[in-house]
């Protein structure tokens, strides 16, 4: 599929001449800060030395003050609590940040994972029921409940209270909890409003030390789960995010906890700088695993084990669950690609909508992602739980994908979620409806420019600008993700150096050497993964242009320079 190369605004000239004065630093270095919204000296030096003393104040939020009140009422009560949070990377670190915290604190304490098959996301009937039949009088509920009014209406009136952690947007009403801990409230002054759900649940923890004049070590130790959930839940590694992400990789790095040791052994990255995309792709998914195949809590357990031969037996199940999500991951893709490809009319809809009963549900969010990869359309997949069809759902570019399910309200049994992902419930029977008015609604609303992919370029440079020094501030934007992704460059009319190679088990993938005309920057490596359809255009002798990040490979004990290519075009896309 033909992607479109976008370049970013690059900046006031001036702006950019100034910072780059200022800082000792070339124009492309210059340039990208300025994109960031980077513009002095003093920016810069918070961009690139971020300190926890940046944190804002928790007690900013509104509800806090409730909140520690609370908890500090249970801890002189001796009461007994429950914490709990949804099956996901982001529930499951925030269930175990919080238990962490506070194990040591109340006595009689317990922390519940919901099943995502029997009880679904949220605040469950089930977990209402259970901690009222064995005395709990207080939940702390993790990145979920700010929608969940009636349920918390039902508990409150049976004697339950409940403090909310969450970070989603909230609806027109609140639940009646105790404290409703959401900077995404409309009537909440918190700056930064993009926290994870863990990252509210460590602000809890944060404003209850400030209160109770603690150290605050003790809940930057738990750092290392804070950015785990980060990574994986995809928020903006921006503002507060940035701060809390940055030292809790250092953490991940030097001394993480026994859980996440382990499963970064498992992992295989015990002996290399573990990034966010680390997170992202072996530890995030490792976590998910267990509430994906069997039970988010086993996740929690590993989380907050303390000895090691223990996480270790854990681990190994983790993995176990791992290795089946893979192959139900695979062999479900495989199978939705297939329904795609086998049929005339579903390609030619502007929506992709698949059902099949056997489908794992574990893995349709997974699935879903990569079908729209493919097809670059909104896409929905679907299984059976529980007599309903339930499932999935992912966007592209620009799309409401939430709105337009809305739209669809009146056929859903629940929905939820937000612009790119979401899930939702109907009955079985009303799946063909909803597929055709799920296609129109598409089809009146999405653009063209949004059915394709678009990469966004950050600045043309040449090859000879890649230097040492060059890649080691790039280092230093670091972490990555959204809002601060890593810089992406387009350098053109370069030429094949007569060595590029197919590669790969199924030579789908593309080992290039490049070379610039009139340029001593010598042969540069590059890598491009499943683009071996270019394979014709870089051995024909004429010249093309590439989108790439740059990173370092390490093969044999020596580590260089690559270009991790993204696309790869015939001259020109720009239109010079």
């Amino acid at each position: 599929m033909e992607k479109i190369w976008n370049l970013k605004k690059q900046g006031s000239q001036n702006e950019v001449k100034h910072l780059s004065v200022a800082l000792n630093v070339n124009m492309v270095i210059a340039r990208l800060l300025v994109q960031r919204g980077i513009k002095t000296f003093d920016e810069a030096k918070k961009f690139f030395r971020p300190r926890l003393s940046d944190l804002h104040d928790p007690f900013l939020m509104k509800d806090m003050d409730k909140a520690v009140e609370r908890l500090e009422m249970a801890i002189a009560n001796k009461e007994k609590v429950i914490i709990y949070g949804d099956y996901d990377v982001d529930g499951t670190t925030s269930v175990a940040l919080m238990y962490s915290f506070l194990k040591s604190r109340i006595e009689d304490i317990e922390y519940y994972i919901p099943d995502r098959y029997s009880e679904g996301y949220g605040i469950s009937p089930k977990s209402i029921n259970y901690a009222i039949d064995n005395g709990f009088t207080l939940i702390v509920a993790l990145d979920c409940g700010i929608k969940a009014v009636e349920k918390i209406a039902d508990a409150k009136a049976r004697g339950l209270d409940y403090i909310i952690c969450d970070h989603h947007n909230p609806g027109e009403e609140v639940p009646p909890a105790v404290a409703v801990l959401d900077p995404k409230q409309v009537d909440c002054n918190y700056p930064y409003k993009e926290l994870s759900g863990c990252g509210v649940g460590f602000k809890l923890a944060q404003a209850f030390c400030k209160k109770n004049d603690l150290e605050q070590k003790e809940i930057y130790d738990l750092l290392d789960l804070l950015v785990v959930s980060i990574a994986s839940d995809i928020v903006p590694i921006t503002g507060e995010n940035r701060v809390l992400a940055y030292y809790g990789l250092k953490r991940l790095n030097s001394n993480p906890g026994i859980g996440l040791q382990t499963i970064i052994n498992l992992a295989g990255i015990a002996d290399t700088e573990i990034t966010i995309s680390d997170i992202v792709f072996k530890i995030g998914p490792r976590i998910n695993a267990s509430g994906r195949i069997e039970h988010g809590k086993t996740s929690v357990q590993i989380l907050v084990e303390e000895d090691e031969e223990k996480a270790k037996l854990i681990g190994d199940e983790i993995d176990s669950f791992n290795e089946i999500r893979k192959t139900l991951d695979r062999d479900i893709t495989q199978d939705a690609l297939d329904m795609v490809d086998k049929n005339v009319e579903v390609q030619a809809m502007n929506s992709t909508v698949l059902y099949n009963r056997d489908w794992h549900k574990g893995v349709v969010g997974i699935v879903a992602s990569r079908v729209t990869e493919k097809y670059y359309c909104p896409t929905i997949i679907l299984t059976e739980s529980n007599g309903l069809a339930t499932g999935s759902a992912r966007s592209v570019r620009d799309f409401d994908l939430y709105e337009a399910i809305g739209q669809c309200s009146d056929l859903l049994e629940s929905y939820g979620g937000h612009m790119y992902a979401a899930g939702l419930t109907m009955k079985i029977e009303n799946i063909p409806e909803f597929k055709r008015r799920f296609e129109k609604i598409v089809t009146n609303q999405i653009t063209d420019i949004q059915q394709t992919q678009t990469i966004e370029i950050d600045a043309k440079i040449t090859l000879s600008e890649i230097t040492p020094r060059f890649y080691r501030i790039l280092k230093q934007f670091a972490p990555f993700g959204p809002g601060n992704m890593a810089p992406v460059f387009v350098t053109e009319d370069v030429f094949d150096a007569g060595t590029s190679r197919l590669v790969g088990k199924n030579q789908e993938h593309l080992k290039l050497d490049l070379v610039e005309p009139d340029v001593n920057s010598g042969i540069f490596p590059g890598i491009a993964f499943n683009q071996s359809d270019a394979y014709e255009l870089i051995t024909s002798g004429l010249p093309f242009d590439v989108c790439y990040s740059i990173t370092e490979n390490e093969y044999r004990g020596k580590t260089n320079l690559q270009l991790f290519l993204k696309d790869i075009k015939k001259r020109d896309i720009f239109g010079n």
